[in-house]
């Protein structure tokens, strides 16, 4: 069962660096401004003729200058979607922005500095602090790591990185990635652990740009399952999947100077990340039928992020100097489109796929069987405990027997057996009147007892140690909650929320009351005589034609922008056709017709996976 939710907009935030050394060696001027109380990214063009001229103004949820903080950023304006996770909504938050503008910092930051961690590390700790304060409920954190590198999935926690993985979709859980590893995670420090050794696997590569630019687009998939009891007595499991993506960033050959294999990388990311832009346009547009989710690995991966089943936070990234100003300007009218979105998110409640749940019945199931064999075990006990006493056997030995079942639980049952087998084995023989078969038989006999209750006793021990391994596994909150500190610490990041819901509040209110100010300005104006009324009102009609001419020029500038993009897709093609006749060459000239046809013959075009395939070879009938 799901609980519907209204829907809500993408939440758009900007953060602009810091100038960086070579920007300030080669004397850039720094063309962006920050207005932190208002929201607002204002950018100034260096090819604007006066500084007379309006800067472009773009206005976002929140905005954020190079003196920020990482744990304000995280306070602000994830802290909410991590909560919202934590109760079973899906969650995206990811980072966009030119090559070089801060988005891996902003998404990992500096790990072993706590001022200066990420976005990532900080939702780690975040989780496990409040599972460890909760009450009454079992949690299961797994986590998943994956890259696109070239329009091709690969799991980045799997040892074969030669292997390549596809996408599914089904009904129930839309678009998921087959066969994509999952480690179950007790603590920070394990997913820690799963992160980094991700990170090892992941594709990065220097450009003129940037030292160690992201050649692929991550995704850290962390998912968290909750089991609580209901007022209908029963397990309720709701399942939260938070997706943190770094994507890798948009850049232009000219500036990052990419050649061969890092061109080829260029051309693939900015396909990619066009097709985002082509989804959010349609979605924002609505007047598209067709969303085209289908025209990247990316877009497919999220398409309940936007649009769909899910809260989504873009933090976008951008530079502050005169040489990057186009790719800012394009940045920020991309992230202003993305504002529009809408998305319905809702709790995932008890699904079909838990692990959690099934994590739950496995307990239960081998707890099952080990009574089982406690109960045989106790019967077996007695029964033997009345043969015995029937026998007129001497005493000590019934008072072994009764023994066992107070020793069991101790460890003193295995010591009892192998004492009792040495006085048995004494007894046979030192016992005269028996001849040497019988002996031989009798200790055979006590032997393989004695082998039967081992076998048992390791069955049992394994029973044990399989149940106590996947409790392990679970979470029960609560269990840290020792000392007053946790409860002060608790306390303390409530108020930091409280603070940063504040600051929202008013940026908001302040953005409200200046959209108003003009307005309450006119109603309230009186003019003591027509030459004050003229002149007040030829100022405004100017203001008016300044703000005409800026749109105008937005206007002229985004068609500058389609032509280049434009001529980059047309070049992009130009590349592909010269490629593909290259091919065609090759085949004609090198490959006789029959084994053409043959291998025609085979192809097939699968749809689930959106690619060429070829059939076995099989043996031709005549």
């Amino acid at each position: 069962m799901s609980k519907s939710k209204s829907s809500e907009t993408v939440k758009v935030v900007v953060r602009c660096r810091p100038m960086n050394e070579k920007e300030r060696a080669a004397k850039f001027e720094r063309m962006v401004s920050v207005d932190v109380k208002l929201g607002q990214i204002l950018v100034r063009h260096p090819r604007e003729a006066s500084a007379s001229d309006l800067p472009k103004v773009f206005t976002f949820d929140s905005v954020y200058d190079w003196n920020s903080k990482q744990i304000d950023l995280y306070d602000e304006t994830f802290r909410p979607l991590v909560e919202s996770v934590l109760l079973g909504f899906n969650g995206t938050i990811f980072a966009y922005g030119q090559t070089g503008t801060g988005k891996t910092y902003t998404m990992e930051g500096v790990r072993n500095d706590p001022e200066r961690r990420g976005v990532i590390p900080n939702s780690f700790e975040h989780i496990f602090t409040h599972i460890s304060r909760s009450q009454n409920q079992q949690y299961l954190v797994r986590a998943s790591y994956l890259e696109i590198y070239q329009e091709e999935i690969r799991d980045l926690l799997f040892k074969d990185q030669s292997c390549r993985l596809e996408l599914r979709e089904r009904p129930d859980t839309g678009v998921y990635v087959k066969d994509l590893s999952s480690f179950v995670t007790k603590s920070v420090r394990e997913i820690e652990n799963v992160m980094n050794l991700g990170n090892q696997n992941r594709s990065v590569g220097a450009t003129n740009m940037n030292e160690h630019s992201s050649r692929s687009h991550a995704i850290f998939v962390i998912t968290v399952e909750c089991s609580e009891l209901g007022v209908d007595g029963e397990n309720h499991i709701r399942v939260g999947k938070l997706n943190l993506v770094d994507l890798a960033g948009s850049e232009r050959q000219t500036k990052t100077g990419a050649q061969g294999e890092r061109l080829k990388e260029a051309t693939k990311i900015n396909l990619s990340l066009s097709a985002l832009g082509n989804v959010i346009s349609a979605l924002v547009d609505g007047r598209s039928s067709h969303i085209p989710y289908r025209d990247s690995k990316l877009t497919r991966l999220l398409q309940d992020s936007l649009g769909g089943n899910a809260r989504t936070v873009m933090v976008a990234n951008i530079g502050p100097a005169s040489y990057n100003v186009e790719e800012t300007l394009t940045t920020l009218r991309y992230s202003n489109r993305a504002k529009n979105i809408k998305n319905k998110p809702r709790i995932n409640e008890d699904p079909k796929d838990a692990l959690l749940r099934e994590f739950q019945e496995e307990i239960a199931r081998l707890k099952d069987q080990l009574q089982k064999r406690s109960g045989k075990k106790k019967r077996r006990r007695r029964r033997r405990g009345a043969e015995e006493s029937s026998d007129g056997e001497d005493l000590e030995e019934g008072e072994t027997e009764d023994d066992e079942e107070d020793g069991d639980d101790k460890g003193d049952y295995w010591r009892e057996q192998q004492e009792k087998l040495e006085r048995e084995r004494k007894a046979i023989m030192e016992d005269h009147s028996l001849v040497a078969e019988e002996k031989v038989r009798l200790l055979k006999e006590k032997e393989k007892k004695m082998e039967d209750l081992q076998k048992e006793k390791e069955a049992g021990e394994m029973l044990t140690a399989k149940v106590k391994a996947m409790e392990s596994k679970l979470l029960v909150g609560g269990k840290n909650i020792v000392d007053h500190t946790n409860e002060q610490q608790r306390m303390l990041e409530q108020k930091r929320h409280e603070i940063a819901e504040q600051k929202r509040r008013e940026r908001e209110m302040q953005q409200q009351v200046e959209s108003r100010d003009e307005e309450t300005l006119e109603l309230k104006e009186t003019y003591s005589s027509l030459q004050q009324e003229v002149d007040i009102k030829t100022k405004k009609l100017k203001k008016l034609f300044a703000k005409l001419q800026a749109v105008k020029a937005e206007i002229h500038d985004i068609q500058e922008l389609h032509i280049h993009d434009r001529q980059e897709l047309e070049q992009t093609q130009n590349e592909l056709t010269r490629d593909l006749k290259l091919k065609h060459l090759i085949i004609e000239n090198f490959i006789p017709l029959e084994e053409k046809n043959k291998i025609v013959n085979r192809a097939f075009f699968d749809d689930e996976d959106e690619y060429w395939k070829m059939k076995p070879i099989t043996r031709m009938e005549e």
